[in-house]
């Protein structure tokens, strides 16, 4: 962030002429609105969800907007492209809606749902769409911001008639008197997706992060997952890199 710093001789000049003029009646301050529009778009060299490559290690291209209010509820939705397949075909669209706000000064919450919608997918492929349930606690402690949270999908005929649940831990923190802040992520699965014979599997990532020109950002992270490995899962579960790039405002 970029803090603006007014001159001494700027100050001076202003106190000598509150001196010379009567006091004015003082600018009332700036509401809230009580909607806003947020979003993004960023690119990536390879879409991982939850540890998953789902680009096939390609490039992959996102953006989403969301609406917020000022009693703290949300609606909106965010897409990316994937590796094209029978049964998800080339793109992502997630549609989200929840409420968040503050339980204490330190403490944030976060409670919603997200539907997960594959509509390129081939005709009678099957069903891939997914219904999902989160609740998150986002504590900040000195310059850390953490966010520890659950999701959790019930039973549905997208997986197999059986349910998943995930959870996961993250934290970040800005560097002092820099643009960069550093991350951290685990998570774990258990349920019907993962790519493991146990049906359970641990996620991970170490990230760091560059915001220059207001909201324009370059990150890197290391991204691993439990898995099979192997050639036929190349770009699916074998430890990568991902670069990214992206706006949001």
């Amino acid at each position: 962030m970029l803090t603006s710093v007014r001159s001494l001789l700027a100050a001076t000049a202003l106190a000598g002429a509150f001196a010379a003029t009567p006091a004015l009646a003082q600018e009332a301050p700036e509401e809230t609105p009580d909607v806003t529009v947020t979003g993004s778009v960023t690119g990536v060299t390879d879409y991982r969800f939850r540890g998953i490559g789902l680009s096939g290690g390609d490039f992959a291209i996102q953006g989403g907007l969301t609406l917020n209010s000022k009693p703290g509820i949300y609606v909106g939705a965010w897409a990316s492209s994937l590796e094209d397949s029978p049964v998800y075909g080339e793109v992502e669209l997630d549609i989200f809606a929840g409420w968040t706000g503050q339980v204490t000064d330190a403490i944030a919450a976060d409670v919603g749902v997200t539907y997960y919608a594959y509509p390129s997918k081939d005709p009678g492929a099957g069903p891939s769409d997914v219904w999902e349930f989160y609740g998150k606690l986002k504590p900040t402690v000195g310059p850390v911001g953490m966010t520890f949270a659950v999701y959790y999908s019930p039973d549905q005929a997208s997986l197999g008639g059986g349910d998943n649940l995930y959870l996961s831990a993250d934290a970040s923190a800005g560097i002092p008197n820099t643009p960069v802040s550093l991350s951290a992520h685990v998570g774990y699965t258990d349920g019907f997706l993962t790519y493991t014979a146990d049906g359970d599997a641990f996620d991970y990532s170490l990230g760091a992060s560059i915001t220059v020109l207001g909201g324009l950002s370059f990150g890197v992270s290391y991204v691993g997952v439990d898995g099979p490995g192997g050639p036929a899962w190349d770009g699916i579960t074998d430890d990568t890199v991902v670069a990214s790039l992206g706006y949001a405002f």
